[in-house]
């Protein structure tokens, strides 16, 4: 059974970094992509950085520059560096796991407030 765990999320004051990472266990076969999204009270969920099994990244326009993202070469660890965080980065992040197939896999979700 494939599983994919946050954490690290947490309330910081603007400014302020956070880690999150994300443990995947079980197998997942063909990986195209993992990567970090972010859902707000009220919106659509959106990406907010990916990585590929080539190690190309991607970033969402609002995070280039203050968000890092990286993974083990195994494909059981993506982790997503904040740096610079401002109020509106107040969201749940979740963690993402896409195969060549088209299949998603997602985690719980995890919390992450700033504060002005």
């Amino acid at each position: 059974q494939v599983q994919l765990v946050e954490s690290g999320g947490g309330m910081v004051q603007t400014g302020g970094s956070l880690r999150l990472s994300c443990a995947v266990s079980g197998s997942i076969f063909g990986v195209s992509a993992m990567g970090w999204y972010r859902q707000a009270p009220g919106k659509q969920r959106e990406l907010v950085a990916s990585i590929t099994s080539g190690g190309s990244t991607n970033y969402a326009d609002v995070v280039q520059g203050r968000f890092t993202i990286s993974r083990d070469n195994a494909k059981t660890m993506v982790n997503l560096q904040m740096n610079s965080l401002k109020p509106e980065d107040t969201a749940v992040y979740y963690c993402n796991t896409r195969t060549h197939g088209g299949v998603n896999y997602w985690g719980q979700g995890t919390q992450v407030t700033v504060s002005s």
